[in-house]
């Protein structure tokens, strides 16, 4: 192992339960020093009896927060990013461009989606793991050779946005009278994981295409082939060559279509000004990213009783000269930190 190269690695790790500990302790025992962190979800006791850096004082605290100072008090000159979000809209495609190689240790399909997205989008690998029970696996993807979307099935797409967070498995489990995962399977596969990492920081690794699978309940290890590239997937597509027009997320949109002579698309998502009853077209203003819409009408008093499902949206995906709100500001938006924007002359510009 080159150790300069692990030494000078940047490290993103989507997930901090009990994957993501186990995978952040052999990072940092291996010379990693620098690293992303990103999960969106507090400690929860369930935690504590699987997830090697949580304790009984860190319940309610956010996962990322309470792993970035386990691992900056194990070892000195650790430099620590903290992302509490979503990975599908809170991570910005300037973080993953920053970084040699993402970690996904997240439990549901949509994260992985979510994570193959910006990775590609960045034109860097990513290391996934997976834990059930006692059993577990690991894959790697990297494009142009294997692709996360791509090894989907039908079924499997139509389930992509059925997210359960691991505070909702463990909960479920615990009620259940049994523990969800193996803290020996997030052992495993959390190496495994760590592994090929550190080979792909040394340009080493050999798991692209196959998926390393554990079963710990006969105590068996394989490989299996698992590769797979359609050239149609909308999933591949490189966010590449990147202009910096200096525009950052407080400016407005009058300001950036200004700065940028024209607009930009919102490519992951929308903004929704109003809702419209089905029943009788009553309008209600929301004003929000499409991804908060569902949270504005529970909390709206008026609505009280009412099903989502009884309205529809209205929305803007183009955001240019047309677009009724310039005095909004990009963070208004719903734009992360750190991200790019996709203008609609097919240019991408980095928010600083």
């Amino acid at each position: 192992m080159e150790f300069d190269r692990v030494d000078r690695a940047r490290v993103m790790v989507v997930g901090c339960g009990a994957l993501g500990n186990e995978v952040l302790k052999n990072l940092v025992l291996s010379g990693v020093r620098k690293f992303i962190l990103v999960d969106m979800d507090v400690v929860e006791a369930g935690n504590l009896t699987r997830s090697v850096m949580y304790r009984a004082e860190d319940v309610g605290r956010r996962k990322v927060d309470a792993a970035a100072d386990w691992i900056t008090s194990f070892r000195q000159g650790i430099e620590v990013t903290t992302i509490f979000g979503d990975v599908a809209h809170d991570v910005g495609i300037n973080h993953v461009r920053s970084v040699d190689v993402v970690v996904g240790c997240v439990d549901s399909r949509w994260a992985r989606y979510c994570i193959n997205r910006l990775a590609f989008r960045a034109g860097k690998a990513w290391v996934d793991g997976g834990i059930a029970g006692m059993m577990g696996t690991c894959r790697v993807f990297r494009w142009n050779e294997n692709c996360y979307a791509c090894s989907l099935g039908t079924d499997e797409m139509s389930e992509l946005r059925r997210r359960m967070p691991c505070s909702g498995v463990i909960r479920r489990s615990i009620e259940a009278g049994h523990a969800p995962t193996s803290a020996v399977a997030a052992s495993v596969i959390g190496a495994v994981q760590a592994q090929e990492t550190l080979k792909i920081i040394c340009g080493e690794t050999d798991m692209c295409g196959r998926m390393f699978s554990y079963d710990g309940e006969s105590l068996k290890a394989a490989f299996v082939d698992f590769e797979a590239w359609d050239d149609g997937c909308p999933a591949h597509e490189k966010w590449e060559p990147v202009a910096d027009y200096r525009i950052n997320r407080q400016m407005t949109v009058a300001e950036v279509i200004e700065r940028l002579n024209g607009g930009f698309e919102l490519r992951d998502d929308c903004f929704v000004d109003y809702i419209v009853s089905r029943k009788d077209d009553t309008k209600y203003e929301v004003m929000c990213p499409g991804r908060m819409v569902e949270r504005a009408f529970e909390t709206d008093c008026r609505l009280a009783g009412e099903l989502l499902s009884g309205y529809y949206q209205h929305e803007y995906r183009t955001i240019d000269g047309c677009f009724p709100y310039v005095s909004l500001t990009l963070a208004q938006l719903g734009i992360p930190d750190n991200d790019l924007l996709c203008t609609t002359d097919g240019q991408y510009v980095l928010i600083n």
